[in-house]
């Protein structure tokens, strides 16, 4: 194992508890002039060209930007799901570029959460069995996994739906279970992939307010790519992506917001 990521690795042990609250002016992601390009045949593209950014711990971010702006590209590169093909991207301060194949996999289990738009909930299993899935993963035990999945299942609301597969609950209560999943194992990084855009009016903004208080009440560093302006409005600062590239960074009281516009923009 890397001498970079042994020194998380064992304060996990030691402390499980978020240390956000120790360190709140710490940055929970910094990325340095990341480039990420794309072979296609004899083409060239450069989803990403030149990323700089720093988000702190505690902190929620929206990253916003038209179809094709590189926001996906961005989540992969700062999920460690892909690798940059020039520049660096730090998770609490540890190139994760350095790291090996189980450490890689271990920093994505217990490190990063996940929420994706489609919900990407297994099907064949109820929603206690989808939220401890990655309990079991990291190597907890069967009756710690279930009373911690039944302990964050009614954090967010569906302690009397744990038995209820996918199909037996409504769009967004299997977003819910899909945050549930997201928070299993504690991470310090929420990454959320356009969590309401699947969701109604009412039942996005239910969530939006989930996801604002599970970071006010956890310190959990929430990052979002999004186009929904009520999202916008609870984030504490906005990453505007444009052609893969950073063309502004926004705070909540700098944002112009309108009704379905952003920036004379349509927002969808």
């Amino acid at each position: 194992m890397s001498e970079a990521v042994q020194p998380i690795i064992e304060e996990e042990e030691q402390k499980p508890e978020s240390r956000m609250r120790e360190l709140p002016e710490e940055n929970a992601v910094r990325v340095r002039n990341v480039i990420k390009k794309y072979e296609l045949g004899t083409i060239t593209v450069e989803a990403l060209r030149g990323i700089n950014l720093e988000i702190r711990r505690g902190e929620y971010i929206s990253i916003v930007g038209p179809s094709g702006s590189g926001k996906s590209t961005l989540f992969n590169m700062i999920g460690g799901l892909d690798k940059p093909t020039e520049g660096r991207v730090y998770i609490d301060e540890v190139d994760i570029a350095q790291l090996d194949a189980y450490e890689l996999a271990w920093l994505r289990c217990r490190k990063i959460g996940y929420i994706f738009q489609t919900f990407n909930l297994i099907s064949v299993m109820t929603a206690l069995e989808n939220v401890t899935l990655p309990m079991i993963f990291a190597g907890k035990t069967a009756d710690e996994s279930i009373q911690q999945g039944i302990d964050i299942l009614t954090t967010v609301g569906l302690g009397d739906r744990i038995q209820h597969k996918p199909l037996e609950l409504s769009g967004g209560q299997q977003q819910r279970v899909a945050i549930a999943r997201a928070l299993a194992n504690d991470p310090a990084i929420v990454l959320a992939d356009e969590p309401t855009g699947n969701l109604d009016t009412k039942t996005g903004l239910d969530i939006i307010h989930l996801l604002r208080t599970l970071n006010e009440k956890n310190g959990v560093t929430i990052i979002t790519a999004t186009h929904d302006t009520k999202m916008l409005d609870v984030s504490d600062r906005i990453f505007h992506l444009v052609d893969g590239k950073i063309d502004k960074v926004e705070t909540r009281e700098e944002i112009n917001l309108q009704v379905g516009m952003l920036d004379g923009e349509e927002v969808g």
